[in-house]
């Protein structure tokens, strides 16, 4: 063999690994972890909330519901970060051949509507989807991130138990369904194009005083994005896979993830790296746990998380595209009637308010407790662990697995 075929089969090899074959999950929690730390230490806490609400504002604002234009998408932060996500999302489909528009079945769009509701007023309620109220939640350090994920669980088994229902009671709106593909090479010209706009986006972002560390925001959501897209990453698989299939993985993968997560986020806080706010909700109460049942719920008819349902949204999937306009104009209006006004920057839950009131829970930065930062990284390693065993106890044993 000469060496031109060596260093080709090599790339070949290379470009397999990294564009097409769907990443181990424990390679993608890992990952996600590692970019959601940079992105703390780089400009503040990611999510997928924030995105979806500062687009339905706009909608709103455009069928002149709201009177004051929300910040463009182009500079808040939040929709900053969901542009990047959904274009690595888009980039990973395309490069790995996974885009094509799927055009879900009649009751899958109206189950879409229905998700985009429930994980609306959820996130509202727990302080954001499964990254804000639950995953960053925890990993920043704060209590209320444990109340949504007991709030998850019982949403996913509930919405587990309703769509056993459906397919014994429902047979109306099967029909519809139909893939429009694209072909390959469409797809790496559509990858190429994006990859290029987003490297002069964040170019253009650090030629700006006031927006520079928006490049790399929108550069480290993209790489989550197009992890979590090559890994099929989902984290409401976590919480539905145990007790549908007594299948552990995706569940002990966000254990580990959060576990990563966790000590760069004590590194990072106990440090001083990064003066950004600790990314506590008041939500350590009803709010985070009832938020977590209907945002679990929703997830469950969704087919996806806040970040399954955005990176999905970039590999083509049709039915997902409907669940975030009615996701986010939902999440928008209880927002706005939750807060006293419209902030930019972390979220419309820092304003005074129905949250600040103390009306959905207590605000708990578990370092600020007895515990410190050693403590509150020895009890949440505890809990991850806690969580690992009883998943990986229930893959030998199905005792939490929900029967038909």
């Amino acid at each position: 063999m000469s060496g031109s075929d060596g260093f080709g089969s090599a790339a070949k090899e290379l470009y397999k690994k990294l564009c097409q074959d769907e990443w181990n999950p424990y390679t993608s929690g890992t990952i996600v972890a590692f970019l959601s730390v940079m992105i703390l230490a780089w400009y503040r806490p990611w999510g997928a909330t924030g995105a979806v609400r500062n687009w339905a504002d706009w909608m709103l604002y455009g069928v002149g519901l709201y009177s004051d234009a929300p910040a463009s998408i182009f500079t808040h932060a939040g929709s900053i970060i969901g542009i990047g996500f959904v274009g690595g999302a888009f980039l990973s489909a395309c490069f790995g051949n996974n885009f094509a528009f799927r055009i879900p079945p009649v009751l899958e769009m109206v189950k879409a509507v229905v998700a985009g509701v429930f994980m609306g007023v959820g996130a509202s309620l727990a302080g954001g989807c499964n990254v804000g109220g639950f995953y960053n939640a925890i990993g920043n350090l704060s209590a209320a991130g444990f109340a949504m994920m007991i709030g998850l669980i019982v949403g996913a088994i509930i919405g587990l138990k309703y769509i056993y229902w459906e397919m014994e009671n429902i047979s109306w709106g099967a029909g519809g369904a139909k893939t429009i593909e694209v072909p390959f090479g469409t797809q790496v010209v559509l990858g190429i194009v994006a990859l290029l706009i987003m490297i002069w986006g964040a170019y253009t972002y650090t030629a700006d005083e006031a927006l520079t560390k928006m490049g790399g925001v929108l550069l480290l959501a993209a790489g989550l994005g197009y992890t979590m897209q090559r890994g099929r990453w989902c984290m409401i698989q976590g919480f539905r896979e145990p007790h549908m299939t007594g299948n552990g993985t995706m569940a002990k993968s966000v254990a580990l993830s959060i576990v990563l997560l966790t000590i760069g986020g004590v590194i990072v806080k106990a440090g001083g790296i990064n003066d950004v706010a600790h990314y506590v909700r008041g939500t350590f109460g009803w709010g985070g746990l009832v938020g977590g049942v209907l945002f679990g719920f929703g997830a469950i008819l969704a087919g996806g998380c806040g970040t399954g349902t955005l990176w999905r949204v970039g590999e083509g999937q049709i039915k997902l595209w409907i669940v975030v306009p009615f996701f986010g104009i939902t999440n928008s209006l209880i927002s706005q009637w939750m807060s006293a006004g419209d902030v930019e920057g972390l979220d419309a839950f820092q304003n005074e308010g129905i949250t600040n009131a103390g009306k959905l829970g207590s605000f708990v930065y578990m370092p600020d407790s007895f515990l410190g930062y050693g403590g509150t990284l020895a009890v949440i390693v505890l809990l991850m662990a806690l969580w690992w065993l009883v998943v990986r106890w229930n893959e030998d044993s199905n005792k939490l697995v929900v029967e038909m």
